[in-house]
């Protein structure tokens, strides 16, 4: 189980649920050969949409929210540019940028 240099997850003997969860988005975005968006809404929740990293907000398809907690344990165990998580067996390679899309930063996590 790996993860890009430097971060907390590498240290870990066992997947963390936040990262479970971004494997199973990567897994959605990976069989539209697409990416990951998440993004702000409210204190509680973040969005999460599949699209293509280049597009517009109206080309996203959304496929649900994250807890705050579950998306803010994400940057943390993950970095910018590229990473390699294992979750269930599986090892997902992606990078990790941000953008705005109209008025609204969003994550991008990219399978590579």
């Amino acid at each position: 189980m790996a993860a890009a240099q430097g971060s907390a997850y590498a240290t870990q003997s066992h997947t963390p649920a936040s990262l479970r969860e971004l494997a199973s988005y990567l897994e959605l975005a990976l069989d539209a050969g697409q990416a990951v968006f998440v993004m702000r809404y409210g204190e509680s929740e973040r969005l999460v949409y599949i699209g293509n990293p280049e597009g517009s907000l109206d080309e996203l398809s959304g496929s649900g929210t994250v807890a705050a907690s579950l998306a803010d344990e994400m940057l943390m165990l993950t970095q910018p540019g590229v990473n390699r998580i294992t979750a269930d067996g599986q090892t997902y390679r992606f990078k990790r940028t941000h953008r705005y899309i109209g008025d609204c930063q969003a994550v991008v996590f990219a399978p590579t």
